[in-house]
């Protein structure tokens, strides 16, 4: 084996091998989760945990360089690690690493307990434990390392326990005490190994020192936890002061038990945490009924099966198992059929067993007192059909599985299964199709995994589809999964598909839930609220409700969390399928009008509350159909927005799809200012780029021009000036062809600003010349108070700080006027940065701190990045770098946050700066180099001109001729972009001179 982890990490033959403490933090966390791909951001928090450096990323980088180098001293090939946009990974054969061992050995142990081998099972059990050096990775104290470590040591001890339960059984208690003694001082709240301890030492005829390890545990349990020992380490004290626990005389062995469970799959994957929940409760609690519900193909039976197995030597006098229909083409077992079932199965002769049911109960009552009995009802239909068949006695154990909830029964413990996570869903994939095969196309089996929605009847079909075509690549299925006849039509194998599972669960609700259930197919989004669903279905929502609890309840819907539902991928599409008969084509029709209509109304009036009040005629609509829909979601505000987000743009989309033109460019309008306050700037494009060809297939000129100026908003934001520009070009012209003055007014100043901001100042000051004689016309105070905010951060840039100044104090006199605290806060921040440029600290230090509070208030972030920046700078300048860092880092989260690319730029750049008056010249230097290289990216010229200059004031004592160099080149962008900073740059040059 080339790499260990059972212990202390081993690469090659030996442990020390890689020393070096970052790089092996790196390469524990690539080895704990091999073949697949570790994000950056995890192996950064692994090795810096919550203090990364500004230079995390590049040093990552310098450790998987360094390992890379390492491992191939030691002779193993260059493409061990591998690299991934997302971060890195291991590619290790099935035999390199010594848990891949562990867990293979530890799997064909099991499978010889459950085929009643137990010699074998011994030892495979040996095998794997004798891999064992020590605790996981010991040495290696990383937190997140310690994390994954712990579970693998929870497994060694897992298999620990099960190889002892082997061994009691071969009558080895003798070579087990020492072992099991060790075991137990190391762990000594584990009660199954101290139970285990105890029957070891009273199969040897020494009660009274099994008596003694039971109560060091209960005093330690007391001590430690509070609590009494678990209801089975009770039960076994009391077999031991009772004398009948020996294990060592042939008389002694039990009758053979019924056995009647169904084979326990050998590729049986994940669901590992519920399973130790549900044999911790029933082990520990006493918990006798257990209910599994999830939605169809999701392996309730597996895991009832595999959970049953697990405990099977608790319950020795009988196993049974009975499936009970509930969703399948047979109709559902009566009670009567399934207790005579189950009858049969004890052996009962066929003579006995009478005709009536409650006569039936009565016999299957008395055979099962006394009995340790494991009793499986799988497929349950309803809990009127489980009931009947609960045992009274308390030493039996029932597990149920059902697609429904089953909440009408008075007794059990509900657990409902989730899809499998992703590195499950690759795992099991591999088991069916081929481990190797699945690792040689890691991409690929994480889409096809993807496509499957990760429901593990899914996956198995996928890869047995692949199992019988071994020449196809796993790319392939993937592709088809895409682009064949839908992935219901693909995921099929004999007589067993997923659409065929998802039928059978669709057949058992009522035919208001059926139609309530086809509608949602219509949604496109992921998560869909109650009001949604009403829109959909055209009922009230008590109505719509009742719907949405059934199909929940029948594992149709998921609640993801209180009055927000989703879809499944594969039920979705299934939904989707439904509907799209030919006969329906009218009903759905009606239908997405009504989804659509209800989301136009909604993000309108939620649009009209957040919007600036002379925006508000942009979003005129009629009065909508269903006001109590809209009053009952409108109340949400941006909160709405944001957890609508993907929704509304999958909105738009369809909207264009299924030719619904004027809600393309409504729905992006009514949208835009959630999109551009929180910097999605992805979305913004997206939607109303389908929006203007909407607009221009109508010929709505106007909805064309202002579809346009929204357009250019996001350009703006991402440094795409020219195309800003362009875009408001075309708006402007529009607007005054159609004679709209005041669409006009507003046009021209944001033309202006996307001017200012493409070096043109002249420009943009012109036209915001042009748009102030056109507010003042109006008389309107907020037009004003735009085009002041605006024309001051012109002259701000261009250096004209008295102008600045007054332009300033005049928007500060028309925010009080409009009342309207984003005015003020504007206002007040953009006064703070003019008189801090002309050296007034103290009032820029107030005026910016009132002006941060309101942009916070607003959740304006682009405007609160603005601001922290300009309070570092104050801070930098007072002698305080680690408070400004401080305040950069938080503008960045800001900026980020808001999407604004050169926002960001300007952040890092000022960081730098702080960097570097603490003393951290390398890392300033490297800050400085990225941003350069993005602002050049971005066409940032007065970004890159800042770049430079803080490279040219990192070299200046160690390379005054670079140092000359980079100032030389960041003065001739700062004069390109007409900036004061070129005075500064100019005074350094003199002095190095």
């Amino acid at each position: 084996m080339r790499f260990g982890i059972l212990g202390p990490l081993r690469v090659g033959g030996g442990e020390a091998t890689v020393t070096a403490g970052r790089d092996r933090v790196v390469l524990a966390m690539l080895l704990l989760r091999a073949g697949r791909v570790v994000p950056v951001e995890e192996l950064v928090d692994a090795v810096w945990e919550e203090r990364p450096p500004a230079t995390a990323k590049a040093q990552l980088h310098s450790c998987v360089s360094r390992l890379r180098q390492r491992l191939a001293a030691l002779g193993l090939p260059a493409d061990v690690i591998v690299t991934d946009p997302v971060g890195y990974g291991v590619r290790v054969e099935p035999a390199d690493l010594d848990f891949e061992v562990f867990a293979r050995t530890v799997e064909t142990a099991r499978a010889a307990v459950a085929a009643g081998q137990p010699a074998e099972a011994r030892r495979h059990y040996r095998q794997a434990l004798g891999l064992w050096r020590g605790p996981a990775l010991s040495g290696i104290r990383s937190r997140a390392v310690r994390r994954r470590a712990q579970t693998l040591d929870e497994q060694r001890l897992a298999a620990l326990e099960e190889c002892v339960d082997v061994e009691l059984r071969l009558r080895q208690a003798a070579d087990l005490v020492d072992e099991l003694a060790e075991s137990v001082d190391r762990h000594p709240l584990r009660e199954r190994l101290r139970g285990q301890l105890m029957l070891a030492l009273s199969a040897m005829g020494r009660q009274a020192d099994a008596l003694a390890v039971y109560r060091e545990g209960r005093r330690i349990y007391a001590e430690e936890l509070g609590i009494e020992p678990g209801a089975a380490l009770q039960e076994l004290h009391q077999r031991v002061l009772a004398g009948d626990l020996a294990l060592g005389g042939p008389d002694n062995r039990p009758v053979a038990p019924v056995r009647s469970l169904p084979r326990a799959i050998s590729d049986f994957t994940g669901r590992q945490q519920t399973m130790a929940r549900l044999v911790k409760e029933i082990e520990s609690e006493g918990a006798r009924i257990q209910l599994i519900d999830g939605m169809a193909g999701s392996g309730k039976t597996a895991l009832a099966v595999h959970v049953a197995a697990a405990l099977a030597d608790r319950y020795p006098d009988a196993h049974l198992f009975v499936d009970l229909h509930g969703h399948s083409e047979r109709s559902p077992l009566t009670p009567a059929a399934a207790v005579a079932t189950l009858l049969r199965q004890l052996g009962v002769p066929a003579e006995r067993i009478p005709l009536d049911l409650d006569d039936r109960l009565a016999v299957w009552r008395s055979e099962l007192a006394g009995r340790r009995a494991l009793v499986v009802l799988d497929n349950a239909a309803g809990a009127d059909q489980v009931a009947p068949l609960l045992p009274t006695g308390p030493d039996c154990l029932v597990l149920i599985t059902s697609r429904r909830r089953l909440v009408g029964l008075d007794e059990g413990r509900p657990s409902s299964l989730p899809v499998l996570d992703p590195d499950e869903g690759i795992e099991l994939l591999g088991r069916v199709a081929g481990q190797e095969r699945v690792a040689a196309e890691p991409q690929a089996a994480a889409e096809v995994v993807r496509r499957c929605g990760y429901l593990p009847l899914a996956i198995r079909l996928a890869g047995a589809r692949l199992a019988h075509r071994p020449r196809w690549r796993v790319a392939d299925l993937a592709e088809r999964l895409v682009t064949g006849g839908g992935p219901l039509a693909e995921l099929a194998a004999g007589q067993r598909s997923v659409g065929q599972a998802f039928a059978l669960s669709y057949a058992q609700v009522s035919p208001a839930a059926q139609r309530m259930f086809r509608l949602l197919g219509l949604h496109p989004g992921v998560r869909f609220d109650k009001p949604v669903a009403a829109a959909l279905a055209e009922l009230p929502l008590p109505e719509t409700q009742d719907l949405l609890d059934e199909l929940v309840d029948s594992h149709l819907v998921e609640e993801v969390e209180p009055g927000r539902y989703r879809l499944h991928d594969l039920i979705h599409e299934y939904a989707r399928l439904l509907l799209a008969r030919p006969e329906q084509a009218t009903e759905r029709r009606m239908a997405l009008q009504r989804l659509l209509d209800h989301h136009l109304q909604v993000a309108a009036a939620i649009a009209r509350s957040i919007e600036l009040a002379n925006s508000a005629h942009l979003t005129r609509l009629p009065e909508p159909l269903r006001p109590d829909l809209v009053a009952a979601t409108e109340g949400q505000g941006r909160t709405w927005f944001d957890e609508n987000r993907a929704a509304l743009t999958a909105v738009v989309r369809l909207a264009e799809t299924e030719g619904f033109l004027r809600h393309c460019w409504q729905l992006a309008r009514a949208s835009w200012k959630a999109y551009f306050d929180g910097g999605h700037l992805d979305e913004l494009i997206e939607t109303h780029t389908i929006g203007l060809r909407a607009a221009e297939q109508l010929g709505d000129d106007e909805a064309v021009a202002m579809t346009l100026n929204y357009l250019a908003s996001a350009y703006y934001r991402l440094a795409r000036f020219g195309e800003a520009v362009r875009q408001m070009e075309m708006a402007v012209g529009i607007y005054r062809r159609l004679g709209l003055s005041r669409e006009l007014r507003n046009a021209l100043g944001n033309l202006g600003s996307a001017y200012t901001a493409n070096g043109e100042h002249r420009r943009g000051v012109e036209t915001f010349e042009a748009s102030g004689i056109l507010a003042r016309k109006a008389g309107e105070p907020v037009p004003m108070a735009n085009l002041l905010n605006n024309l001051s951060l012109v002259l701000l840039s261009w250096g004209r700080y008295e102008d600045a100044l007054r332009v300033a104090r005049n928007h500060l006199l028309v925010a009080r006027e409009t009342g309207d605290p984003r005015h003020l806060g504007n206002a007040l921040g953009h006064l703070g940065m003019i008189r801090h440029r002309m050296g007034d600290r103290a009032p820029a230090s107030r005026l910016l701190r009132a002006g941060l509070k309101l942009k916070r208030r607003a959740g304006n972030r682009f405007g609160e990045g603005e601001l922290l920046n300009e309070t570092g700078v104050l801070d930098r300048e007072a002698g305080s770098p680690h408070r400004a860092a401080a305040r950069h880092r938080e503008a960045l989260v800001a900026m980020t946050d808001a999407g604004d690319r050169i926002g960001q730029c300007a952040s890092r750049n000022l960081l730098a700066r702080a960097i570097l008056d603490q003393g951290d010249v390398s890392s300033a230097l490297d800050l400085h180099r990225r941003v350069l290289t993005d602002a050049t990216r971005l066409g940032a010229r007065y970004e890159q001109a800042r770049a430079l200059d803080g490279i040219a004031h990192c070299l200046r004592a160690s390379d005054p001729a670079a140092a000359r160099s980079h100032w030389m080149r960041a003065l001739a962008l700062f004069r390109q972009a007409e900036s004061p900073d070129q005075h500064e740059v100019v005074r350094l040059l003199a002095e190095l001179d």
